[in-house]
């Protein structure tokens, strides 16, 4: 098996991962003070593709795992929030990781990406119905990222390692 083979089997099941999480957070009833806020779980998956393989293959996690949700969800409408969340978060991320790794974890590169999720989807959904407003909504949304970013961040955390590990030993074994 060739490593770019190999790869993309990694990034596929990084995109189910993202997809199967998407799918069990949308069953779950979030009591949050705030309309439409979900934990992010999904976001698990675009985090330690960043991690592990960097920002091109985090983007295209982030992307067809919004489309496919989107698509699954039955909502067209959705995929506009989904993906501006998600590309956006995910670039933050990066930017995040890359530039400032010295001064935040994995908790707090995962923090960021929430706060830009939500100010992405604020801005898409402003857009869409032409009403500054919603921008009203941020902080209360920007305050539930740093317990959602939180969250996700131990989680991904927790999980990195074994991603990594297993990711070293496929690779050390297609080198023979």
């Amino acid at each position: 098996m060739r490593l770019n083979t190999f790869k993309l089997i990694y990034i596929s099941m990084l995109i189910c991962i993202g997809l199967v999480l998407h799918i069990f957070e949308n069953m779950i009833p979030v009591p949050f003070i705030a309309p439409g806020a979900k934990l992010g779980l999904a976001n698990i998956a675009s985090l330690l593709t960043l991690y592990v393989f960097g920002l091109s293959d985090a983007l295209i996690v982030a992307v067809m795992r919004s489309i496919l949700g989107a698509l699954m969800g039955g909502a067209a409408s959705s995929v506009l929030y989904s993906l501006s969340g998600a590309i956006a978060s995910t670039i933050v991320m990066w930017v995040v990781l890359k530039y400032f790794s010295n001064y935040f974890s994995m908790i707090g590169v995962s923090i960021f990406g929430a706060i830009a999720h939500n100010a992405a989807q604020v801005t898409v959904s402003s857009l869409i119905i032409s009403n500054i407003n919603m921008f009203t909504y941020l902080p209360i949304l920007s305050l539930l990222s740093l317990g959602t970013g939180f969250f996700i961040g131990l989680a991904s955390n927790a999980a990195k390692d074994v991603l990594k590990s297993s990711v070293e030993v496929s690779i050390k074994n297609l080198r023979g």
